[in-house]
């Protein structure tokens, strides 16, 4: 998906001189992650302005306005397929983030996949995709963003690997950074979540958070796309949550999962949502290790 870098960068140069205080919701966000049960919750895939509208407002109605963020994807570049639908691109997606922000003032997470993207999305976290996580360059960008970043820990690392990620990306001057336990490769098409993770990980001084439906996956494993099962999904956010070691959930939601343009099978349905974080609340209360 090519676009005209400079268009951007200079649209995001103007948003900034407009808005003193762009960098805020993200660090808001960030700061209550440390001393509170967070979730970063929305679509796998942005797929229309009103469909945002439509998650954002029943979410939020779930959640709450407090410790969450909404997440969707501009592009899903490492899909399976070549065929597979991609989703809305950069340059729609630049002006969706700005127009929901400004209409529901909550900040938005969205991942990167490029170094330019880095500079101009109009995001309030930055997120490193799980296959992208020791990209140095990508680190480094999106370091000097100077906007949280949020590292998805690759499928092929130990936890004990994502200290050198995160060490690069303190080493390029961004200290605010949370790490996301997406489950590790299990011989093919499977995902398995070492529970040691959110421990050994926590270590490193940062927030972990529980990718709880990424971890369901199944990659590559329907025949050019990827499956997974969503039944699973709780289970491990609570199991997550029980070590004591995880601040937050991060889910992917949808109201037609079934008919969501990506990820739908281990998508959570938005009619289960709320049922699923108020027993998330319940297992952070009763954890006496906090």
């Amino acid at each position: 998906m090519m676009t005209d870098k400079g268009v951007y960068l200079q649209a995001a140069d103007e948003i900034r001189q407009e808005k003193e205080q762009e960098l805020v919701p993200g660090k808001v966000f960030m700061s209550r992650l440390k001393r509170d049960l967070s979730f970063i919750i929305g679509p796998c895939s942005l797929e229309s302005y009103d469909h945002a509208c439509e998650m954002i407002e029943r979410i939020s109605e779930i959640v709450g306005n407090k410790n969450w963020i909404y997440k969707s994807s501009f592009d899903k570049a490492n899909r399976t397929s070549h065929e597979s639908n991609r989703g809305l691109g950069f340059d729609r997606a630049f002006y969706i983030f700005n127009d929901l922000k400004n209409k529901y003032k909550i900040p938005i997470l969205t991942d990167v996949h490029e170094v330019w993207h880095c500079d101009v999305i109009n995001a309030d976290v930055i997120q490193i995709p799980a296959f992208l996580c020791r990209q140095t360059d990508l680190l480094q960008a999106a370091a000097a963003s100077n906007k949280p970043v949020n590292i998805k820990k690759g499928q092929f690392l130990s936890p004990q690997e994502m200290k050198h990620v995160v060490d690069k990306v303190k080493h390029f001057g961004n200290d605010n950074i949370s790490i996301t336990e997406r489950g590790t490769t299990f011989g093919y098409n499977n995902l398995v979540v070492d529970m040691r993770s959110f421990q050994i990980m926590s270590e490193f001084g940062y927030p972990v958070i529980m990718d709880c439906t990424h971890a369901v996956q199944s990659p590559g494993g329907l025949d050019g796309k990827s499956g997974g099962n969503r039944d699973f999904a709780p289970s491990l956010a609570y199991a997550a949550i029980a070590t004591g070691y995880c601040n937050g959930v991060f889910m992917e939601v949808h109201d037609d999962p079934d008919n969501a343009i990506s990820d739908g099978p281990n998508s959570i349905k938005l009619d289960d949502l709320k049922g699923i974080v108020d027993k998330i609340k319940r297992v952070w209360l009763a954890n006496e290790t906090r």
